[in-house]
């Protein structure tokens, strides 16, 4: 079975774009990234677009909309996929699947969400649409709260770990500063961060505004090719491993602090690729909220379950530490337009491994770990990338 490999990427800027929607999002990323992969419109195969909406945009039909703005593609097989926060991620392995099924051998992928012209507290419900509503709609604080539920939890279960939760944040924010394309380019700092003041106020108690990823705006894209159609392209990345594992989605069906799912991920791919943790070079991980990438270190097996902090502590996950995570800024820093997040992580990894990451760079990246997530550890993606070439 041929294997699917990235060819070519394009990353707008996040943050509040001025761009009006996400046809105009996704036209700034779409024939860009088939340029950057040496493609003709005319050799693409399929496009896969993510898109969560949801109610951010009357307008749906997001697949069709691609072509709206390159008709070269408007006879191209054209599909979207949402799969809350992981949306990215889906559409990504749906492509990678067109491909490796011999369907195809060129894919293109769109990831887009166009957010910050939604009302603050429509934006809140909208993204509720990623929990389960039968008995977590009332939440106050949206998904804020849902995941400030989940902190009070993990502190009443292993202590109080708020100084973590803010270095964790001061380190994304730090690493966003080399990050051209982060919607806030800020290095706030520990004290600011774990200070709770006017300007960060409790969101959804114990996370303060710095422990929340942005409302954002942004457009990512990537282009795909088999292994045959790749060897003859400027670039190639390849993955080593993918695994998707899921689990329930009410909260109160599960041990919410284990992200069981994400671990059963973790495992699956570190297994399929023969590699561990200190194999990879660096991690690009779903820190929606500075909770939820701490967890994640014990998901990925750094460390066990309520000892995360120790990681935080001794410096393991900074840029200069023993497995860098989010080096880009993560969601805290970077930004989170919902579609396009799982897109984005993956163009990330793949600058990294081409040695084309600029200031965010990693010295020696060669094999990369990827952990992209939708709802509450509810849909879990992660990928081991390579350079191919």
């Amino acid at each position: 079975m041929t294997k699917a490999q990235i060819v070519g990427w394009t990353h707008s800027p996040f943050g509040k774009s001025e761009l009006e929607n996400t046809e105009q999002l996704m036209a700034a990323v779409a024939t860009p990234a088939l340029e950057h992969a040496g493609v003709a419109p005319e050799d693409v195969d399929g496009i896969f677009v993510g898109v969560m909406n949801n109610g951010f945009s009357k307008q749906d039909f997001q697949g069709a909309l691609v072509a709206m703005n390159n008709e070269a593609l408007a006879h191209v097989p054209a599909v979207r996929l949402e799969n809350a926060c992981a949306t990215g991620s889906a559409a990504l392995y749906s492509a990678m699947d067109f491909i490796e099924a011999g369907r195809g051998r060129i894919a293109l992928v769109v990831g887009a969400e166009k957010m910050t012209a939604t009302p603050t507290a429509e934006v809140g419900d909208i993204l509720l649409g990623a929990s389960y509503r039968k008995e977590e709609a009332d939440v106050e604080g949206g998904f804020a709260g849902l995941f400030g539920r989940i902190a009070q939890a993990y502190f009443q279960r292993y202590g109080d770990r708020s100084e973590e939760l803010a270095m964790i944040a001061a380190k994304n924010h730090a690493n966003g500063m080399a990050n051209p394309y982060a919607h806030m380019r800020k290095d706030f700092g520990f004290e600011f961060c774990n200070t709770v003041s006017e300007k960060n106020p409790y969101v959804a108690a114990p996370l303060r505004r710095t422990d929340c990823s942005l409302v954002s705006d942004g457009a990512a894209a990537l282009v795909l090719a088999d292994e045959e159609t790749a060897a003859g392209l400027a670039r190639a990345i390849g993955f080593r491993a993918r695994r998707q594992a899921n689990d329930l989605l009410a909260m109160n069906r599960r041990d919410v602090l284990a992200f069981e799912g994400a671990r059963r991920a973790w495992a699956g791919a570190l297994a399929d690729a023969g590699a561990g943790l200190d194999d990879l070079s660096f991690v690009e991980t779903h820190d929606c909220f500075t909770i939820a990438e701490l967890i994640e270190y014990e998901a990925m097996g750094l460390a066990r379950p309520g000892e995360g902090h120790r990681i935080v502590r001794e410096g393991v996950t900074r840029k200069e530490g023993r497995l860098p995570v989010n080096p880009s800024g993560g969601l805290k820093a970077k930004g989170h337009p919902i579609g396009a997040t799982g897109v984005s992580m993956h163009v990330m990894a793949a600058m990294q491994l081409m040695g084309e990451a600029g200031d965010m760079q990693v010295k020696d990246a060669a094999l990369a770990g990827i952990f992209n997530m939708g709802g509450a550890a509810v849909a879990n993606y992660v990928s081991i990338l390579e350079r191919v070439r």
